[in-house]
């Protein structure tokens, strides 16, 4: 965490860790800067830890981390194929802007493929899903209620512009078709009110103070130590909000 707080290389890292235990007059060891390279791994998988208050409104988005080194002038200049950028996908408390859930991929995958990974790794009953319209789809609102059936959270996504309800029987119709008839009758801004849609601004500031503080591009080289640096900078984001989160107030 020191390395991705800091900025720092493993060699810096080492040698920090090492200056501050001298400080505080600890006798401890601090593993040399290949064992950190090669641990580092270990924490792939790994979710953040926390501890639910009361029902989660999780909010769902993703964002674009480059990969260490050339990438794109080695693309261009000798047309090798590698992946200039990995896609983080996170799952955001509302309540508290907590990490509730991380997902590093390949830039190729599909956000709303990766749903159903961010709920499984999810701890605790959840209120409400909210999601750009890149999450809009039949399979979303299928894995959503696949994963808590009772009671089956609320799914706030904005439907596509050409959507069309599946039935017109509004007895029968299923959340999406209630978003599309809403969206119909009263305008898209009235249904963001209506539906607290504006909650998801709270997913991409996440993603702002993960670029500013951790920074736009991932040290590691290979895709398990990248996924390993990506949940040890989440919990770092976590244990921070909880020290001093800010408390904004809305000025008429």
């Amino acid at each position: 965490m020191l390395r991705l707080v800091f900025h720092l290389a493993l060699r810096q890292a080492e040698g920090f860790a090492t200056s501050v235990l001298r400080l505080f007059g600890q006798a401890l060891r601090v593993p040399d800067h290949t064992t950190l390279s090669r641990r580092s791994r270990n924490f792939a998988g790994r979710q953040p830890r926390m501890v639910p208050n009361g029902a989660l409104h999780l909010v769902i988005d993703s964002t674009g981390l480059k990969l260490f080194g050339q990438g794109e002038w080695d693309e261009e200049k000798h047309g090798r194929t590698r992946r200039s950028w990995r896609k983080l996908h996170l799952a955001v408390d509302a309540g508290t802007g907590e990490i509730v859930a991380c997902l590093l991929t390949d830039n190729a995958a599909d956000d709303a493929g990766q749903l159903p990974a961010l709920l499984e790794a999810t701890e605790g009953e959840i209120a409400s899903v909210t999601a750009d319209g890149a999450y809009d789809g039949d399979p979303v609102y299928q894995a959503i209620a696949g994963h808590q059936p009772d009671p089956p959270p609320d799914v706030v996504i904005p439907p596509r512009a050409p959507a069309v309800p599946g039935t017109e029987d509004a007895e029968a119709q299923n959340q999406r078709d209630c978003h599309i008839r809403l969206i119909a009758e009263k305008g898209r801004m009235a249904w963001q009110k209506t539906t607290g849609y504006g909650r998801r601004s709270l997913a991409e500031t996440t993603v702002g103070r993960y670029k500013a503080i951790i920074g736009p591009k991932l040290r590691a080289r290979l895709l398990p130590a990248q996924q390993g640096e990506v949940a040890m900078a989440a919990e770092a984001l976590n244990r921070m909000i909880r020290v001093a989160k800010p408390v904004s107030t809305r000025v008429a």
